[in-house]
Formats: C-alpha cells, structure tokens, sequence
C-alpha cells in the first residue's frame, strides 16, 4: 500500500517497500518557549532554520505545529507552513487539534498534505475526515477512543479498523490513512514497547496500512533517549512502521533508519548508507 505526499515540487511515497520517511517534529512550539515567543511575535527565523536543518539532516517531511496558547492558531498556522515553504520543497504534515487552523492550512496549502491527527472518537471522525476528503489530504488514525488506549494489541487493531471505515465512508482511500498504533512510555509500563510491536505486526497482517508514531515517547522520562528510540527504529521498522515523526537531527536516530533501511532490504547495494557515510566525512573534515 502506498501514500503518496506532495508539496507543489516534490512528491514522497510512503511504503512498506520504500525507504523509511522521517517526518521532522521540530517545527513545535510545545516545550520551546523562545520558539513559541518568536512564532507569537510572529518571527520566524527560527522555524526556517529548523526546516532547512532537518530536511539538510533526512527529513522528507516536515511536521508543522503551531499551537502556541493565546493566539489565532489557524492565522499562525498559515504563516508557519508558509515560511516552512519559502525555506524547503519538502511536503508537509499539518499537526493541530483546532479544526478551524487545519481547515485554514489546508486550503493554504499547495500540494497534497498530511493531517496529524484523527482518533477513532465519532465526534472527531466526523468533523476532521470531511476536511481531510474537501481538500485531497491523507491523515494519521490513531488507535485510540473515547475509552482511553486499551493496552491490548488487537483492540487497538479494531479501532484502526473503525477509522479506516470512516474514511472509507467519506469517500478517503485505505492508502490515505496512515494509523499510529501508539508508542507509550516502557519507564511506566516495561511491557509498553513489547504491545505497540505486536499492534504494529498485527497492523501491517491484518489492514496493511502505512504506519507512524511518535517514536521518541517509548523512552519519556529515561536517561540515554537517543539510545532507545534508535533502538526502538530498528525493531519497529520490522515490525512494519514505515514513517515517523521524529528528530532527524540526532545522529543515533538518524544512522538507526538508515542502517535498518540496508537490513531491511530498502538500501539497494548500500549506495544510501554509503552515500550518508561520506557526507558524514566530509562534515567532519570541514569541522576540524
């Protein structure tokens, strides 16, 4: 099954027979606060420098999130997406909760975006996918209700169904729905990681949808993260995860993708992993 994004120059494929897409996250003003008092003030040098940073680093895509409290988030969102295209060609994955600010992005919007996101709640099914149809996007189902995240894999499995149908009903395509089986904290739960794993292998056998997820949640709250969401790549992307919203700038994540892309058998003869090899030379010649 295959997602096709697009800015107005660029196109990604998403597949469980591709490389792995890496979705920048750090265009977010949540936790940032000299981002969010820059994007509040309307400033943003910084979010272009992040864009141009991550695309620089493997990004394919750029996660954009511009709910900073107390302003016009559809306005600001605009502005975002707007100075993230100025900067970059690289599609985009509009990320807010307010229904007004997607609607104002993506009709903004020149290409075909990615909307982050859409819980298996009637309510929210009912007011986000006609959006998402209106303008020809795709969108990130998330396997949770108006019941919680049931920590059983296959529940989670029938909930991913329950919003593929919706989409369905609303006439949005299986391959435009890319489901989050949900990544949660092992430093809460130690079997936290063992139950996204097998959603995400029940997933990819039973709906064979595109998957993503916050990858870097599974290690909230530890020592060492990078270690762990590198880890957490590799063993995901066999399970079947084909994207993710992550930091592209950590080596130790960056290098995971591409070395499980070459295990994987989505690195033909090695050109990319060798190709990144050099680069990562080059810099550091440059550097010294």
């Amino acid at each position: 099954m295959e997602t096709i994004l697009r800015s107005r120059s660029r196109e990604v494929v998403i597949s469980g027979d591709r490389p792995f897409v890496m979705i920048g996250e750090r265009i977010n003003p949540t936790g940032r606060k000299v981002l969010a008092a820059e994007m509040r003030a309307g400033v943003m040098d910084r979010v272009k420098a992040d864009a141009i940073a991550q695309v620089a680093a493997g990004a394919q895509m750029l996660d954009v999130n511009a709910g900073v409290p107390m302003v016009d988030e559809p306005a600001l969102l605009v502005a975002t997406i707007k100075a993230v295209s100025e900067v970059t060609d690289v599609p985009i994955c509009i990320d807010s909760s307010v229904i007004e600010a997607l609607e104002a992005a993506l009709a903004a919007y020149e290409g075909k975006a990615l909307v982050n996101s859409v819980t298996a709640e009637d309510e929210r099914m009912d007011r986000i996918l006609p959006v998402v149809k209106k303008y020809g996007a795709a969108v990130i189902g998330m396997s949770n209700d108006e019941t919680g995240i049931t920590m059983v894999p296959q529940e989670r499995v029938e909930i991913a169904r329950r919003i593929i149908d919706r989409a369905a009903y609303y006439g949005i395509p299986a391959a435009d729905v890319i489901i989050d089986p949900i990544a949660m904290t092992v430093a809460a739960d130690p079997q936290a990681g063992l139950i996204t794993l097998e959603t995400m292998r029940l997933i990819k056998e039973q709906l064979g949808n595109n998957m993503t997820c916050g990858a870097s949640n599974v290690s909230f709250g530890l020592p060492d993260r990078h270690i762990l969401n590198a880890a957490f790549f590799s063993v995901a992307m066999h399970a079947g995860l084909t994207c993710a919203i992550t930091n592209p700038l950590v080596p130790e994540v960056r290098k995971a993708v591409q070395a499980s892309d070459l295990l994987l058998g989505h690195d033909e003869y090695a050109m990319r992993w060798i190709s990144a090899f050099r680069a990562d030379q080059k810099k550091a010649v440059a550097a010294s």
